[in-house]
């Protein structure tokens, strides 16, 4: 199974606050697929080993600008005091990139009892 990281919002993935993710990639998901979420897994430590967080199932997948957000899905995403202009922001800042971006809407659910 592969893995997908949530280090930016780990905290949202334990709470179970997150059921959308934005991704510059993952182009290959389906609906029906599975992943298992992780905290982190690239720039591991020597000795640092990957820790499962949860598995998710895609639901839904669509490529759309990073500023098309909506208020409803920074909720969604985790953040439901921040508005999309700040959501916006803290992905531009971390990677670096055009608001316009084109970047991979991702709708998951939880599947309870398996890492």
């Amino acid at each position: 199974m592969r893995n997908i990281s949530f280090a930016m919002t780990t905290q949202q993935v334990q709470d179970r606050t997150k059921d959308v993710t934005r991704r510059f990639g993952w182009w290959f998901l389906k609906p029906g697929d599975r992943v298992r979420g992780v905290k982190k897994s690239m720039g591991l430590k020597k000795g640092e080993k990957i820790e499962a967080l949860c598995v998710i199932e895609i639901i839904s997948v669509r490529p759309e600008p990073l500023n098309a957000i909506t208020q409803e899905d920074v909720v969604r995403e985790g953040f439901p005091d921040w508005t999309p202009d700040q959501f916006v922001q803290m992905l531009v800042d971390h990677y670096r990139c055009d608001p316009t971006k084109e970047c991979n809407r991702i709708e998951f659910l939880y599947v309870e009892g398996d890492q």
